[in-house]
């Protein structure tokens, strides 16, 4: 599964035709940060998508932090940005992977099948030398027939019926402190899901680029690949790298809980493991 791609192949594709640069930088302590440096400097020919603006919904009681936009809004901006079925895309971030790495999963998951992510980012781009402006492109729209990929996809209800019949391995991606409960900077609980193992999202990358599949596959080592997996983190961001991860090393059936942990939370009713009430 080669989702990430180096910046000299991407090099290659600067002008080609039928080729659209998605720029998806973001910081989620200063949501404008992003379209700022967007605005100032990007690769040529680039658009961008806002992380809570086009690759999100709206907040509401669930869902999670960053939900899922519905398919139709997700279709109309890909059309806004010229991407039609056969357009390769190549989404990047600022060297982070994963914001691009959201936007290739929505890709995916809406059955666009020539989706990259630039291995390393703007920063690797910039870092090599290669050519970068602040022109603002105008695509016709274009016509992109959505075919949406269900099993890429995990509801709570489905993390539910995973813990009670202990069927599918879970995956928290979030910091160890986090899953640990430890520490919660963002949430209004800590802790993490039941029965969730932690493999932390950081991980999938040596030196900002995306480690190789033998690499992905020594992470997972311990893991029965056998068995289908759902991912998550805190609001399904980050949980998208070791989606890919999970995918390179092998593994069959990974389903990403997009919601994740701030969705989970978001019912009362659901368990949470922390170290507090596993020490009680």
């Amino acid at each position: 599964m080669n989702v990430f791609i180096d910046k000299e192949k991407v090099m290659n594709l600067l002008d080609k035709n039928n080729v659209r640069f998605v720029d998806c930088r973001f910081n989620l302590s200063d949501p404008d940060e992003g379209e700022k440096l967007y605005k100032e400097k990007h690769i040529p020919g680039a658009v961008y998508f806002h992380l809570e603006r086009d690759l999100s919904a709206p907040v509401s009681e669930h869902g999670g932090r960053h939900p899922l936009p519905d398919l139709q809004s997700f279709t109309k901006l890909l059309e806004q940005a010229g991407i039609r079925n056969d357009t390769t895309v190549i989404a990047y971030d600022g060297g982070e992977g994963a914001f691009a790495a959201r936007c290739w999963w929505l890709l995916a998951w809406a059955g666009h099948k020539k989706a990259f992510i630039l291995d390393g980012g703007f920063k690797a781009w910039t870092e090599a030398g290669y050519p970068a402006d602040n022109r603002l492109p105008n695509y016709p729209p274009a016509s992109f027939e959505a075919a949406p990929q269900a099993q890429m996809l995990a509801t709570m209800e489905d993390v539910r019926k995973a813990i009670a019949e202990q069927d599918h391995i879970l995956i928290d991606s979030r910091g160890t402190e986090r899953f640990l409960g430890i520490t919660e900077p963002i949430d209004k609980k800590a802790g993490h899901i039941p029965t969730a193992r932690n493999f932390v999202w950081t991980d999938c990358f040596t030196g900002g680029k995306f480690k190789s599949p033998s690499e992905q596959e020594n992470r997972f080592k311990e893991l029965d690949r056998n068995k289908p997996v759902i991912v998550y983190c805190g609001s399904g961001i980050t949980a998208t790298p070791n989606y890919i991860a999970l995918k390179a090393a092998g593994f069959k059936k990974v389903k990403l809980y997009a919601g994740s942990f701030s969705d989970w939370i978001s019912y009362d009713e659901n368990e949470v493991i922390s170290r507090e009430n596993q020490e009680s």
